[in-house]
């Protein structure tokens, strides 16, 4: 199933949303020349405009804005019971680290969870499963860059492979400590869908987002295409998916 998700993904993200139209544009051309002028251009053009920094930097802005994540007081994290640690990927067999670590997003959401912990001394849950069936799970990684930081898990949720699961199965674990108000930490972009599937599983959310983004300003040096523009555009979409695809099947929910 999951094979079959990241494969819809493909399809449906920057660029095989923006190439596959121009491939059957091209097929098309002898036979309906003005329609087949149609696909080709059309997204061509679409995939200039996504590929602008700005255009995905204001995307995402969007996507940060959707839910009030700006850093809090020390004393209105407090208010939770624990702070929830959402895991985004894995570096495979790294070289320096002698085997799989976590990718630079985990990271920067451990990095901000030890603040969070330091400032307010909850208990930290790190939750990720193994998504492809790897050896070691996300959240037994995320434990390995938290103990660089000093920063120790109380309990570790190592089966979920989505947001939705990661919800439902800290759940799990949380209600039997009888917690149900937490902290939780991910990207802004990826707070909005987060916070609605933690939501939905019973839990009271304060948003503790990391990597916000601020108003894109066009200059003359970032008008032309680029893959990191292409990149954030790409984030965007992949939630704007998410959350369509967990309004239809009410994620995070048992």
């Amino acid at each position: 199933m999951s094979s079959i998700a990241n494969l819809l993904a493909t399809l449906l993200l920057p660029p095989l949303c923006f190439l596959i139209p121009c491939a059957i544009g091209f097929l098309l051309l002898k036979r309906h020349p003005r329609m087949a002028k149609c696909l080709i251009a059309l997204p061509l053009v679409l995939l200039w405009i996504a590929s602008v920094p700005p255009v995905g930097e204001w995307l995402l802005l969007q996507l940060d804005r959707a839910v009030d994540s700006k850093p809090l007081p020390a004393e209105r994290y407090r208010a939770a019971q624990a702070i929830v640690l959402l895991s985004s990927g894995r570096n495979y067999e790294s070289l320096e680290y002698k085997g799989d670590t976590v990718d630079g997003e985990s990271l920067e959401r451990v990095r901000y969870a030890a603040v969070l912990q330091r400032a307010t001394g909850l208990p930290v849950l790190a939750t990720g499963g193994r998504p492809e069936d790897d050896e070691k799970s996300l959240a037994e990684l995320l434990k390995l860059a938290a103990d660089e930081y000093g920063m120790p898990l109380k309990w570790m949720e190592n089966e979920a492979r989505n947001t939705g699961e990661n919800a439902r199965f800290s759940r799990r674990i949380l209600a039997a400590e009888k917690i149900d108000t937490i902290v939780l930490v991910t990207h802004g972009w990826h707070m909005l869908r987060a916070k609605r599937a933690f939501e939905r599983a019973g839990f009271k959310v304060i948003p503790a987002a990391t990597g916000l983004h601020h108003r894109p300003i066009p200059t003359i040096h970032n008008v032309l295409p680029t893959a990191e523009g292409l990149h954030k555009t790409a984030i965007f979409m992949h939630e704007a998916i998410g959350l369509v695809w967990y309004e239809l099947t009410n994620a995070g929910r048992e």
